[in-house]
């Protein structure tokens, strides 16, 4: 279990970072409604363009997420804010009538972090 965290920590980390930093102005198939960027995206969703904030909260969670394979303790801190931020995303796509298949990046994510949390909590006892 702990080799599979590990994997996850960071196909989870560089997704989010690829996302986020390299990706947000790219169309995808996976975007709500036919958003082509996040921006477009996050006005599908009925939010302000100040929540864009939640970028910077996500990337420093990855970032995190990915020094959870030197220091353990930030893992499950941050595999259960990007899980819940992945909960959130699935819960929009469902709420803006996407077809389930957009959702489906966000709902893997949110079960890959649920198993590294689950997996550092288990480490720690």
């Amino acid at each position: 279990m702990k080799v599979l965290s590990k994997i996850l920590s960071v196909v989870v980390g560089l997704t989010v970072i690829n996302v986020w930093l390299f990706r947000s102005n790219r169309s995808t198939s996976y975007r709500g409604g036919d958003a082509a960027s996040l921006l477009e995206e996050f006005q599908v969703y009925g939010l302000e363009d100040y929540f864009l904030i939640i970028g910077i909260i996500k990337v420093s969670l990855a970032i995190m997420l990915l020094l959870s394979l030197y220091f353990k303790k930030l893992s499950f801190f941050a595999s259960s804010g990007i899980g819940i931020m992945m909960l959130v995303a699935v819960y929009m796509h469902i709420n803006v009538g996407d077809e389930l298949i957009k959702s489906m990046p966000a709902s893997v994510m949110l079960a890959s972090c649920l198993i590294i949390a689950y997996s550092s909590k288990k480490s720690v006892k």
